[in-house]
């Protein structure tokens, strides 16, 4: 069956329809709230975003330019919006809800939030589990970015499956006893991390990819929460076999897109100053060192860092 096949082409088209329908946007207007779903995307940008830009919206939307700017005029007459002159550049007008325009606003969320809570409640907790698995999936593999430079090298990125999560550990810690002489007590680390993740996750706001090349598991990364305006990254690794070709660069981009978002305002991560592929690959991608550390750990002494990168 080839990549493009007439049955693949059905099947997303299938659930396109059957999805459109579920959640009701080929209704004239949305939860029957008088605004069309276009309109309330919208109204949920400037809502939830930190004073965005028509730009902002146009792109993070994919909306036509002229429609978005008829569209806030309309907002700006029912007295929905307010503009205010960008301090750094007059050609741009920061977008704000008015007190109006938030009141009109919350019950509309309020309304999504208890349609999505009914199609949830319909289901035990390990069919919304399998359920949030499946539609994170879904948005990596369809919301992804070309990939021309993994693809050649021959390595793809995706989400992990069965026993990549005890792989993970497993190879931390093989890898770092290896080449680093750290013991038993990092493994545990490691173990902890990875556990911490695999039973209670957000996959709205947490991810984890596995590079996999020729079918085998050959680096990862992780990105959780560390508060709501703050992500973490954790677990970086390139196994031997695939360094060289750009994977550690390509796992951390990868995160900091998905960062961006999900709506973070910064990454921080916890590494050391052995580790001097993984520091290069962080200094490359824009992080900033915090500060250092002297202590003794896993047998060694080590320099701890903290590094951020804003967002």
């Amino acid at each position: 069956m080839t990549a493009r096949s007439p049955q693949r082409i059905a099947a997303l088209r299938r659930f396109n329809r059957f999805y459109t329908r579920q959640i009701g946007v080929l209704r004239r207007t949305y939860l029957d709230s008088g605004y069309a779903l276009g309109e309330l995307r919208v109204l949920y940008e400037i809502a939830h975003g930190d004073a965005p830009t028509a730009t902002d919206i146009a792109r993070a939307l994919d909306f036509d330019p002229g429609y978005l700017s008829r569209m806030l005029r309309n907002f700006e007459q029912r007295r929905l919006i307010r503009r205010k002159t960008s301090p750094t550049d007059a050609r741009q007008s920061h977008l704000a809800l008015t007190a109006h325009g938030r009141r009109v606003f919350a019950p509309l969320e309020r309304r999504t939030q208890l349609q999505a809570g009914a199609m949830l409640k319909k289901l035990s907790a390990a069919e919304q589990a399998r359920l949030t698995a499946a539609m994170a999936t879904i948005e990596d593999l369809i919301g992804r970015r070309p990939q021309p430079a993994a693809l050649d090298q021959g390595y793809i990125l995706r989400a992990p499956k069965p026993g990549d999560f005890g792989w993970m550990v497993a190879r931390h810690a093989e890898l770092y006893a290896k080449e680093y002489g750290w013991i038993a007590p990092f493994e545990g680390l490691c173990a902890q991390i990875v556990a911490d993740f695999a039973s209670d996750n957000d996959p709205q706001r947490e991810r984890c990819w596995i590079a996999e090349m020729d079918g085998e598991n050959v680096g990862c990364v992780m990105l959780v929460k560390e508060s709501g305006d703050v992500a973490r990254l954790r677990l970086l690794l390139v196994d031997p076999k695939a360094r060289g070709l750009g994977l550690g660069a390509r796992l951390t981009e990868e995160a900091i897109c998905f960062a961006r978002r999900a709506g973070y305002k910064k990454i921080t991560l916890w590494t050391h100053s052995v580790l001097t592929a993984a520091r290069h690959v962080y200094q490359q991608a824009g992080f900033k060192l915090m500060r250092t550390e002297k202590h003794r750990s896993w047998s060694k002494p080590v320099v701890s860092e903290h590094w951020d990168l804003q967002l």
